[in-house]
């Protein structure tokens, strides 16, 4: 019975074809890079764990973490972003020798304010949720990271952030001067582009740089000769003068006639 049962099992089996490869099953496909465009900026010790050693560092800084939080709900701001993003300092912070995170003086706490209106009223509902990357920046910090002197972070009024949706550089810059160019001046607003994913925001001018050339056609930049100094462009490097070399003495020429020198007190 057994042998008969084994027959009729070999009989309903579908042939097997003669010397045909079977296909290898396919590898499973490489899982896609995760958008991360903080990467560029945060560094070990400026991201959440950072800031959570730097919160309990000094016992002082819960009440004044506290109250800051406090005055944004207070001013209708809070929850736009997390609270702890805006104590973010330079992304050289660690070169300089800073702080990763700072608490601002109190009196710069309106500034932050207006900005924060901007990115809830504007950017947000365009871009989706974003990061803030740096935000103030203390006066020596400032000239340290390569500021410029009137730099709006310097006040607390400039956020530096990155779209946490995926998004290419071009339609981030399109779809931010679209709502720019059309509210930005309501609210003085600043609005910037940096290397990668990188933008900036500040509610002290209304004005606009660093457009791509494949945007700033239809998006043109809007400084004014003035505004050279508040775009918190990085300041160029000055080089060093090479001291002039004075040509060889002939010995035999006529020494060379001195202006004798004006009276003090008359024009010259």
């Amino acid at each position: 019975m057994r042998a008969f049962v084994l027959a009729l099992l070999q009989v309903a089996a579908p042939p097997q074809p003669q010397g045909v490869p079977v296909a290898p099953a396919p590898a499973p496909a490489a899982p896609a890079a995760a958008w991360d465009p903080g990467a560029a900026y945060i560094t070990a010790g400026q991201d959440e764990p950072g800031y959570r050693s730097w919160y309990i560092a000094a016992s002082w800084r819960a009440a004044q973490v506290k109250t800051f939080n406090d005055y944004l709900v207070g001013a209708q701001v809070g929850g736009i972003v997390p609270t702890w993003q805006l104590f973010r300092t330079a992304t050289s912070w660690k070169d300089c020798g800073a702080q990763p995170f700072e608490i601002p003086p109190t009196e710069e706490w309106p500034n932050i304010v207006q900005t924060l209106r901007y990115i809830r009223d504007y950017v947000i509902p365009a871009l989706g949720p974003v990061e803030p990357v740096s935000v103030y920046r203390n006066p020596m910090l400032n000239v340290c990271a390569g500021g410029a002197p009137e730099s709006a972070h310097k006040l607390y009024s400039a956020i530096d952030m990155v779209p946490l949706r995926p998004i290419t550089r071009e339609t981030m810059m399109r779809t931010l001067c679209v709502d720019h160019s059309s509210h930005g001046e309501a609210y003085h607003a600043g609005l910037g582009f940096y290397a990668y994913m990188r933008f900036h925001v500040d509610s002290t001018k209304f004005r606009r740089w660093n457009m791509d050339p494949a945007v700033a056609a239809e998006c043109p930049p809007i400084v004014h000769p003035e505004d050279s100094a508040s775009v918190g462009q990085p300041l160029p490097s000055t080089p060093t003068p090479t001291p002039a070399v004075a040509p060889p003495q002939d010995p035999l020429a006529p020494a060379p006639q001195v202006p004798p020198k004006p009276e003090r007190g008359r024009p010259h």
